[in-house]
């Protein structure tokens, strides 16, 4: 029997909805009731794929959701304030793609609104609960590499405008959404990738120095200028300093590195749950300081199954990790805020890296989020 608690509705049925249903079946206690789209045709083409109920109307879709269900709001970035915020209001609990709002004042209105009703907020991408993520944290924790001074993080995809993007179609046909991912930005897009997995081990950020631009000809009509590139250090409350840099221009490099006084921890690539994370001694060898060429693979006790969805395309991640963690919460009749300060402060940062411009700009952070004791969360998983 499902646990009705555990019922979910769709809002938003384009490429990454397929996504998302890929993975709830490695959650088989999740149900989806149904899902809506303001676009009739691809809510009928996905709900025929998944065979998902289709409804005519946001309010109708809320008013079959029980009321510990959660509402996964997957539409285009610039309507998720105003659909988090109708769902809220309805008193239904949300987690939200990435970002929450594309304006700071109508993400700590959600915060707000959500605090006030005694609701459930969290937001996307939840790769902070990943088994990669979690053995990077469990690292840092044990101080594997000594205290850790310096990150570097790329998050370059490849010369997109150049890519077959026009060939990426979903599992249920929806086409991959070049228009609107470069009119949003790759750093609204996929900066909390990295963001998320650093403030969850390390805490608040405290500055940011930031420069973005755009760099190349997206091929849009009108011409779009959104940057395509951005590059930030930010420092951590906590000590450690991270440079980040994310483009649709450089060659695809999602690599991690984290420097600490004893070596380096290395990851290649931040978009795989299951990442193999590198630890690189440093050593000296008669006049030399190096670093091991032969690094040894950290292996932490496995949190998950093991199991990976079976879909179509390169992607390697759980995308109901976040919603399952919010349940955790919704079960036990509390208001747990931690997801929402986190989706909180990285929409914050996020915003901040996009928006910082060709002059640069040094921007102190307002929203706070503690460390995440994502260990203890995972370790108390049902």
């Amino acid at each position: 029997m499902v646990n009705k608690m555990n019922s979910v509705v769709i809002v938003g049925t384009g490429f990454v909805a397929d996504l998302y249903m890929r993975s709830q079946e490695l959650h088989p206690d999740v149900e989806i009731i149904g899902a809506f789209d303001i676009r009739p045709d691809r809510l009928a083409e996905f709900c025929n794929h998944w065979k998902v109920q289709e409804f005519d109307s946001l309010e109708a879709l809320l008013d079959r959701l029980p009321e510990n269900g959660l509402v996964l709001n997957l539409t285009t970035p610039s309507a998720h304030y105003q659909v988090t915020r109708d769902c809220l209001l309805a008193g239904k609990h949300v987690y939200s793609e990435k970002p929450l709002a594309t304006d700071l004042k109508h993400a700590e209105e959600l915060v707000d609104l959500a605090r006030s009703r005694g609701l459930q907020l969290g937001g996307a991408p939840c790769s902070y609960l990943s088994e990669a993520a979690m053995s990077l944290a469990e690292a840092v924790q044990e101080d594997i590499c000594g205290p850790v001074r310096l990150i570097y993080a790329e998050m370059d995809d490849g010369f997109i405008p150049q890519a077959p993007h026009e060939k990426w179609f979903s599992e249920s046909g929806a086409p991959w959404p070049y228009e609107d991912e470069m009119r949003t930005g790759c750093t609204l897009e996929h900066a909390g990738y990295v963001l998320t997995w650093m403030i969850a081990i390390f805490g608040s950020i405290r500055s940011i120095t930031a420069f973005s631009a755009p760099t190349i000809d997206k091929g849009l009509d009108p011409a779009c200028h959104t940057p395509d590139m951005s590059v930030g250090i930010l420092r951590f409350e906590s000590g450690p300093i991270l440079r980040l840099t994310i483009t649709v221009v450089a060659p695809h490099n999602h690599e991690l590195l984290v420097t600490g006084d004893k070596g380096i921890l290395q990851m290649k690539d931040t978009w795989n749950n299951y990442a193999k994370l590198l630890y690189r001694r440093r050593f000296q060898i008669r006049r030399r300081l190096m670093e091991s060429p032969l690094p040894k693979r950290l292996r932490f006790g496995r949190r998950q199954s093991g199991a990976r969805a079976s879909r179509r395309g390169s992607s390697t991640m759980d995308y109901f990790l976040g919603p399952v963690d919010l349940f955790h919460s919704i079960s036990r009749g509390d208001v747990d805020t931690r997801a929402t300060e986190l989706a909180l402060h990285t929409t914050e940062a996020t915003l901040a890296l996009q928006n910082a411009g060709e002059e640069g700009a040094v921007y102190h952070m307002q929203s706070r989020c503690d460390p995440l004791p994502i260990l203890d969360q995972k370790a108390a998983a049902p």
